[in-house]
Formats: structure tokens, C-alpha cells, sequence
């Protein structure tokens, strides 16, 4: 099992997929914070977190995610979430989670509403 965060990005279509792999805690929760931060600053389209090689996301993860989204809702900016782990997507609905940010069940339905 993968226990280091991983983090790729890839523009398709002019939106940002960043792909998210590995385990998000306590640990490295900031780091992720700052690597999202500092990879959609500067970027004006619509934003994806691809979710697919994650194998573990705690609630420091999340708040990382839930900053980030309340920052692109101030911009007006589009930002999803895809393919997450079943696991984590009990956690965020429980939490009301997927009330803030758009979760879409793939990439490529994510990146169909992205160019919405």
C-alpha cells in the first residue's frame, strides 16, 4: 500500500486535472494544502481533483480540500472532485461535504461539467 502523497498535473481541454495519489493525513495535510494552493493560484479555468490512485484521506485531507474549494467559490471558479474511494465519499457525504464541492463519479464526467 502506497503511504506517500502524490501529485500530478495535466491540462485537458483547458482545465487543470490534478491527479491525487497515495495517502492524505495528518502528516502531510499541509503540504497537500500548499501544492493545491500553489498549482491553481495562478490558473483561471476550472479545476479537478482526480481522486482515482487515493488509498486513504483523513479529516485533515478534507479541510485541505474545503479550503481550496471555498477559495475558488469566491473567484467564481469552477472545482470538482472525481473518483473517490468509497470510503472517502461516505466520510464527505456524512459530513455535507459534497453540498460544497461538485463530486462527479469519473474523470470524464467531471470533465464534461467542467466545460459546462
Amino acid at each position: 500500500m502506497a503511504r506517500e502523497l502524490h501529485l500530478e498535473d495535466e491540462k485537458i481541454d483547458g482545465i487543470l486535472i490534478i491527479n491525487v495519489g497515495g495517502r492524505i493525513d495528518g502528516l502531510n495535510a499541509q503540504d497537500f494544502h500548499n501544492s493545491l494552493d500553489q498549482s491553481t493560484r495562478d490558473f483561471d479555468g476550472s479545476v479537478v481533483l482526480d481522486f482515482d490512485k487515493l488509498t486513504y484521506i483523513s479529516s485533515a485531507g478534507l479541510r485541505s480540500i474545503l479550503l481550496i474549494a471555498n477559495s475558488f467559490k469566491e473567484k467564481k471558479k469552477n472545482f470538482m472532485l472525481c473518483s473517490l474511494p468509497e470510503s472517502a465519499l461516505q466520510v464527505i457525504r456524512i459530513s455535507g461535504f459534497d453540498k460544497v464541492v461538485a463530486i462527479h463519479e469519473s474523470r470524464v464526467v467531471a470533465i464534461a461539467a467542467a466545460m459546462e
